[in-house]
C-alpha cells in the first residue's frame, strides 16, 4: 500500500443518499478511508489533483457530466468502481478498465465483491510496482516531442504548471505534459518525496531545509501545509 495505512477512498454521487450506503459499507473494512465525498464530480477535481486517491466510487448519471466523461477526462485516474442504477452503461465502464460496476441499491455482499477484486487488483499491481522498484533507476519521460531517459538521481525536483510539469536537473528544465500524480505514482518514495501540491522533490538533493521550504541547488521551495509534518519527518530520517 506504498507505506500507507490505510487505501484512500473518493466518492462522487449526486445523491446523498448513495454517498450515506457506500459509507456505511465502507465501515466494516478497516483498511479503507474516506478522504473526500462529492456530489458534483467538477468539485472533486482538485483532490484529485493533490492528494493519492487509490480507489474513486463514482456515479454515472450525473447533473452537468457523467461519471464516464469525467473519469475520461482525468489524465492518470485511480481505480474507479461505478455506481449506478443504470445497466445499460456497463460496456462503457469496463472498456475504461473499471474494477467492477455497482447495481443501485447495493447489497453489501455485492459490495464486498467489489471490494475484494479491488484487492486483487492493488495485490497484482503491488508486486509488479515492487519488482520495478528493485530493478528500475530511470524514468522515461517525453519533452519537446522526445522521450528522456532520466536516471532518478538526475532530477532534483518536479513542479507542477497545472496540465504539465516542469522536470528539473542540474543542467536543463524539461516541460512535459503530465500531471504531478503521475511522477507521485511512478517513481519511487524512498528517493521521491511530494513536499507541497506543486512540488515534489529528490530527498537526496536536499542540502538545508526549515519548516517552511527546503533548499537543492540553487532552489528554494515552499512546505505545503498540509504536507509539513509527513515531509519533516522523513527529510529528518534521511541524511
Amino acid at each position: 500500500m506504498n507505506n500507507r495505512l490505510k487505501y484512500q477512498c473518493l466518492i462522487i454521487d449526486d445523491e446523498p443518499i448513495a454517498i450515506d450506503i457506500i459509507e456505511e459499507h465502507l465501515e466494516a473494512f478497516d483498511q479503507f478511508e474516506i478522504c473526500g465525498k462529492f456530489t458534483k464530480a467538477t468539485e472533486a477535481i482538485e483532490l484529485l489533483n493533490t492528494k493519492k486517491i487509490d480507489v474513486l466510487f463514482l456515479d454515472i448519471n450525473m447533473p452537468g457530466i457523467s461519471g464516464i466523461n469525467f473519469l475520461k477526462s482525468l489524465h492518470h485516474p485511480p481505480a474507479v468502481i461505478f455506481t449506478t442504477a443504470y445497466r445499460e452503461f456497463a460496456i462503457d465502464a469496463f472498456d475504461l478498465d473499471a474494477i467492477d460496476y455497482l447495481l443501485k441499491p447495493i447489497a453489501f455482499d455485492r459490495f464486498m465483491k467489489a471490494i475484494n477484486k479491488f484487492l486483487s487488483y492493488q495485490t497484482s499491481t503491488t508486486k509488479t510496482t515492487d519488482h520495478k522498484t528493485d530493478e528500475q533507476t530511470h524514468v522515461i519521460i517525453k519533452s519537446n516531442k522526445k522521450n528522456y531517459k532520466l536516471a532518478y538521481d538526475e532530477i532534483l525536483f518536479i513542479k507542477s504548471l497545472d496540465n504539465y510539469v516542469k522536470v528539473q536537473t542540474q543542467d536543463h528544465s524539461y516541460v512535459c505534459y503530465e500531471k504531478l500524480s503521475y511522477f507521485e505514482n511512478t517513481l519511487p518514495e524512498t528517493i521521491f518525496l511530494r513536499i507541497h501540491r506543486s512540488y515534489i522533490i529528490n530527498i537526496k538533493k536536499v542540502k538545508a531545509f526549515t519548516t517552511a521550504y527546503v533548499e537543492i541547488g540553487k532552489h528554494q521551495l515552499n512546505i505545503g501545509r498540509n504536507f509539513r509534518e509527513k515531509a519533516i519527518s522523513l527529510l529528518k530520517e534521511n541524511p
